[in-house]
């Protein structure tokens, strides 16, 4: 077990990177950013113009994870190590998001499919004034699909808070045919790499 003084705040609200640091045993608090109305988010995930889709998710994280430290430190809390992560799905250097409706699902599902696309994720430790950070990058292949299958998984509630519109833990697998790269990090979170940027940061793993 991680001792008391080895635990992190995670700034993210993604239950799989939840999932993903207990599968590894390290200890975590969240530190939530605000993501809606009134007031807006806490950070922008809008595209700058221009912004090439590895610049956009570093900068996306490392602004998540900054504001977090300036947060806890608003509040007062004991001062550890904060982990921040954005995960994006690009095919070319188009960015895919989070689809908002069954037809922009399928149009997503439409451009992944037979092709091979790109999963980028960025990490962010914030610690006393040390900064760590990288981005990992996996390769993943969907088989082609028909009308029907592509019909019938937008039709579930898989797409709609995941980058790409599909999640590789759920009901997509079945359709992907060959990843290349780490399958944590196509999750939301490159556990080989958290790993090391927590060391780095102090965190004391076997």
């Amino acid at each position: 077990m991680i001792s008391a003084q080895n635990k992190i705040y995670l700034a993210s609200k993604s239950p799989r990177r939840r999932e993903l640091l207990r599968q590894v045993g390290i200890d975590f608090e969240l530190l939530l950013l605000r993501d809606a109305l009134p007031r807006g988010p806490d950070v922008s995930e809008i595209v700058l113009p221009g912004e090439l889709p590895d610049a956009y998710v570093a900068r996306v994280t490392q602004e998540k994870a900054s504001t977090a430290w300036n947060i806890l430190q608003m509040r007062r809390l004991p001062l550890r190590p904060v982990l921040a992560a954005d995960t994006t799905v690009v095919l070319g250097q188009q960015i895919l998001g989070k689809p908002g409706s069954p037809a922009e699902a399928l149009a997503m599902l439409k451009q992944l499919s037979g092709n091979t696309h790109r999963v980028l994720t960025s990490l962010a430790v914030h610690h006393q004034g040390d900064n760590f950070h990288c981005t990992q990058t996996s390769e993943v292949t969907f088989t082609t699909l028909n009308e029907q299958q592509m019909q019938a998984y937008c039709a579930t509630q898989e797409p709609y808070d995941k980058a790409g519109g599909y999640g590789i833990q759920g009901i997509a697998a079945r359709y992907i045919s060959h990843i290349s790269g780490s399958y944590s990090g196509i999750m939301g979170l490159p556990l080989f790499e958290t790993t090391l940027l927590l060391r780095q940061a102090g965190i004391r793993l076997p």
